[in-house]
This record gives structure tokens, C-alpha cells and sequence, in this order.
């Protein structure tokens, strides 16, 4: 099973709904920190003994003696990383996505491959616990191949938990994607409840099964309250605007270490989620 932890903005909670997630189940588990742009559930779980990979991309290489500028290629490219001038294709790498359809159309088999560096990808082993990260190589524009690359190292059969990017676009709906459950997590304010409503349209365009955390759900106002129940959308925890779990996360802690009744809230639900997922395999 997949689920990825997801929020409409930054600074909600997220990643502190991953870690604890994680950590708190008595079983082997796959933590994924997706959001290459700026990782930071590494620094709650102190990763020992990290192995380290390069990824890269695919980019088109244009071989000159074999290319006969039909310009099959250019028209196929949706991102305009490839362009015709004077019987000469250039090539835009920043631009290229990789979908390696120029590779496929060029009847000539001038299009060869190259390769861009997209950044690291980071593993490293804990008890049951496995850990991935991502790190985008700094001046690389677009951070979805890097995403699938470290979703990519996902063994079948294992239980998978994604801290995903924050936010609707691509680098979010490419680690949610697939996922078999989606966890949105927000807090009761105006800017939470508009970029719920946001992260929660686009979780149903991918026509994923989900429910909501309200972190901080002391402070603001019910308006995510009333969303949540106009558009049936399951609550399945509120944490409180506390003090202590504040001083722990301050810290680089693991909430469900340092309070052992938060173990049992998060394995509790982590077993909503498994009979939500269940009921959904049964309605398909």
C-alpha cells in the first residue's frame, strides 16, 4: 500500500504526519521524502550509513551526419526543448521532460542519447524502517523526473508512506500519483482552508480515495470543519496547538517516541486508513 501525506501549502504539518507515521508502526516501512526541492523529513529521522546515487535524465543528442532536419522530432516535443533553424535541430536540455519521444519518431536514428544530472537520490536502512530521499541538484529546473526516479525504487509489495511536495502542481501530483491513499493535511485558517480546497480538487481529478488531518485545529475558525463535511470529507485526526509537541519538533524528534500515547494515535490511524482502503477495493 501507498499513501502519500499531501498539503495545499507549505508549513502545515506534513512532514511531521510522515515521520510519525512511519515510525509509529510495528512493521517494515518505506519512508519516501518527495519533495526534492527542499527535504527535510531526514532531519527527524537521522538517517545512518546513507547510500548515495546520481540520477539522470534522459536529452536528446542530435548526430549531424545522420540527421536530415525532417523535423519529426520538433514536432513532437510539446516543451519546445527542441527547435528547427536553418537545417539545424537544437536542443534546449533545461526544457527536455525525458519522454524520449523524439527518440521513438526519427526515422533517421539521429537522435541518440544523452543525459542531464537531475541530483542524489539517499537510502539508508533503520530497524524496519527504509528511508529514500531526494535531492534536487541546485540549478535544475524541474524536479518531477527526479521525483519519479526516487518513487522508482519502490519494491512491489511493501508498505510505502510519501511525504509529497507541498502544493497543485506537477512535482505534487507526481508523487501522489498512483498512490492508493492520499492524507491531506491543513490547519484552520483562511490560507489553509483555500489551499485545502485546492490540493482536495486535484486529489479527485486523480480520482484517489483521501481524508483530512487538521493540525493546529485549536486555533482559527470552523470553516475547514464545514468543508470537510459539506464535501464528505473524512476528519481522521485533530492535533492541538501544543506546546509540548511544538518543543519536540523544535527538537528534530520523533513526536510518537517522546509520547508514547501518540504511538498509539498514529497506529490507530494508520488502521483507519487500511479499512478505508479496503472498503474502496470492495465499492470498485
Amino acid at each position: 500500500m501507498i499513501i502519500s501525506i499531501a498539503s495545499g501549502k507549505g508549513g502545515t504539518g506534513k512532514t511531521t504526519i510522515a515521520t510519525n507515521l512511519a515510525t509509529s508502526l510495528d512493521s517494515r516501512v518505506t519512508l519516501l521524502d518527495c519533495d526534492v526541492e527542499e527535504p527535510n523529513s531526514h532531519l527527524f529521522i537521522k538517517p545512518q550509513r546513507e547510500q548515495l546515487e546520481k540520477a539522470f535524465a534522459f536529452v536528446p543528442e542530435i548526430n549531424d551526419q545522420l540527421c536530415t532536419a525532417c523535423g519529426r522530432c520538433v514536432e513532437i516535443c510539446q516543451f519546445n526543448a527542441l527547435t528547427l533553424i536553418s537545417d539545424n535541430i537544437l536542443v534546449f536540455p533545461e526544457l527536455c521532460h525525458s519522454c524520449e519521444g523524439c527518440l521513438a519518431v526519427c526515422p533517421e536514428h539521429a537522435v541518440e542519447e544523452g543525459r542531464r544530472e537531475l541530483g542524489d537520490i539517499k537510502s539508508s536502512r533503520s530497524g524496519q524502517l527504509t528511508f529514500v530521499q531526494g535531492c534536487l541538484r541546485i540549478g535544475e529546473a524541474m524536479s518531477p523526473p527526479l521525483i519519479k526516479r526516487v518513487r522508482g525504487t519502490i519494491k512491489p509489495g511493501e508498505l510505502v508512506i510519501i511525504d509529497a511536495p507541498p502544493g497543485t502542481s506537477c512535482p505534487a501530483i507526481t508523487s501522489m500519483k498512483d498512490s492508493d491513499f492520499v492524507l491531506l493535511v491543513t490547519e484552520p485558517t483562511p490560507f489553509g482552508l483555500h489551499d485545502l480546497i485546492l490540493a482536495h480538487e486535484a486529489v479527485k481529478q486523480l480520482e484517489l480515495p483521501c481524508a483530512l488531518i487538521i493540525n493546529r485545529s485549536d486555533i482559527g475558525d470552523n470553516s475547514v470543519w464545514e468543508y470537510a463535511d459539506s464535501n464528505g470529507l473524512p476528519i481522521l485526526l485533530e492535533i492541538p496547538f501544543d506546546r509540548q509537541i511544538a518543543e519536540i519538533y523544535s527538537r528534530g524528534h520523533i513526536l510518537v517516541e517522546e509520547v508514547p500515547a501518540w504511538r498509539q494515535t498514529f497506529q490507530s490511524l494508520f488502521r483507519t486508513i487500511t479499512s478505508l482502503v479496503d472498503s474502496e477495493k470492495v465499492v470498485q
